[in-house]
């Protein structure tokens, strides 16, 4: 499938969609049939589902419009026109009847109603890495805020969207908030410039604070766990530390360390090998593009003995956003396992068993990782690094799958379907829908014997 563009969310399980400049496609997942085409003012910069799936947004950021349409009635849409003030932002809430549309300037966020068509002004956001963010239970919002050259965080309510909470933070720069998947605890989190994290309840408490060390850069990530029993804070200075719920003190720390000496972990390198062609296929290679499937590149896992040496890119320290520290980082579903990339090992991804508290895994790839996630029902990791291959991690092994699409097609991200059967690889002018249609260790199997 071709398109321009593109920019795909998948829906519940039954829809997907894809935007092409100005208008937006719907398809059915399992059949890739089109069943509704929306056409908007100008083109699409941001789509989104509803959590329901009855509604599609679609925003445009120049124009500061936002077009909302109906699955349900294809003749129904939504027009909101921000005016002069602008518009930067634009998500749904969790109940996906309300639209936040955050102003340029990060002047206020506006709150509009699709149900009553009312509308609500909240002022003071912040301009930060995520100033926003809803409980899982789409109860509580926690917004970041900044008032009279003081960091404030503002809970509300999501049914009326009264101020339940309204708490300084103790940060001098805060970056970020982000709410545990139980949605008892907020983490606050400073600036790069200063190491601190700040847990809060619900009634904007402090439980607790932490800090690894002083005067150099400082948090470059934060994730939590599916069960809300860890908290994983990746660093500049290339560690991963994990906190419990219980005391809020570190349990242990992750190094992503140049020589890998680690007994208990596997290490898995790809290695890639071009097609042998011979003479009576010349004639049959001329008639076939360059870009077909059958000359590309193949690659696959090899397991390296210890000690390995990880390539290691040098940073220049001297420019602003340095390439190293622990960027990326992803708990499986069943928080069994975490997933970690340090920026200046860009061709490294790291899996650690969260039970043993140790590693278990590194994937070597040949080119630098563009993007990794984690089966929303297995533990199985899929990854991408730019070229026409997928590659899957599970604890049964690795496996490298070449993409059968015709010309240059170049993987930049992945996206599992909420069901686990499949997921779709994104490229810069096409996307390919990617169906799990074995286990997972009939896959491995499979594709280790070829």
């Amino acid at each position: 499938i071709h398109f321009q563009k593109c920019l795909k969310l998948f829906s519940l399980c039954h829809y997907g969609a894809t935007c092409v400049q100005y208008r937006l496609v719907v398809r059915d997942v399992n059949t890739l049939q089109i069943l509704h085409l929306y056409t908007c003012l100008d083109q699409i910069v941001h789509m989104e589902w509803s959590s329901d799936s009855l509604f599609v947004l679609c925003a445009m950021y120049k124009r500061g419009l936002v077009q909302v349409w109906s699955l349900e009635q294809p003749d129904w849409y939504c027009k909101i026109d921000e005016g002069s003030i602008g518009l930067v932002s634009s998500r749904w809430s969790p109940d996906g009847r309300h639209i936040l549309n955050t102003t340029e300037f990060h002047l206020r966020v506006t709150v509009w109603s699709l149900c009553t068509k009312a509308v609500s002004y909240i002022k003071y956001p912040k301009a930060c890495q995520k100033g926003i963010d809803f409980s899982r239970d789409g109860c509580y919002m926690a917004l970041a805020e900044r008032r009279d050259c003081r960091d404030y965080v503002s809970v509300f309510v999501c049914d009326d969207w009264h101020l339940l909470r309204h708490f300084e933070t103790e940060t001098q720069d805060l970056a970020g908030v982000e709410w545990s998947p139980n949605g008892c605890v907020l983490a606050v989190w400073d600036s790069c410039l200063e190491y601190k994290v700040l847990l809060y309840s619900l009634d904007g408490r402090l439980l607790s604070t932490f800090s690894a060390y002083e005067w150099s850069l400082g948090i470059k990530s934060l994730a939590w766990s599916p069960s809300s029993q860890f908290l994983a804070i990746g660093s500049y200075d290339e560690k991963v530390r994990i906190l419990n719920h219980i005391t809020w003190k570190k349990v242990t720390e992750f190094d992503h360390p140049a020589t890998i000496n680690n007994t208990k972990a596997v290490v898995y390198k790809e290695v890639e090998r071009k097609p042998v062609v011979g003479s009576a296929d010349l004639s049959i290679q001329q008639h076939i593009s360059m870009g077909s499937t059958l000359f590309n590149t193949q690659s696959k896992y090899e397991i390296c003995p210890l000690p390995v040496q990880v390539p290691v890119v040098k940073p220049d320290l001297d420019r602003a956003n340095p390439k190293v520290g622990v960027s990326s980082m992803a708990f499986s579903s069943d928080n069994r396992y975490l997933a970690t990339k340090n920026d200046n090992m860009a061709c490294v991804v790291w899996v650690w068993d969260m039970q043993r508290l140790g590693l278990l895994a590194v994937l070597e790839q040949t080119s630098a990782v563009r993007c990794f996630q984690w089966d929303p029902r297995r533990p199985r990791l899929a990854l991408c690094t730019g070229n026409a291959k997928l590659y899957l991690w599970s604890p049964a092994g690795c496996v490298s799958v070449q993409v059968p699409a015709e010309g240059g097609f170049q993987v930049q991200s992945v996206n599992w379907h909420c069901s686990g059967d499949s997921l779709i690889l994104l490229g810069k002018e096409q996307l390919c829908l990617c169906y799990m249609e074995v286990g997972e260790e009939d896959v491995n199997q499979r594709y280790e014997s070829k």
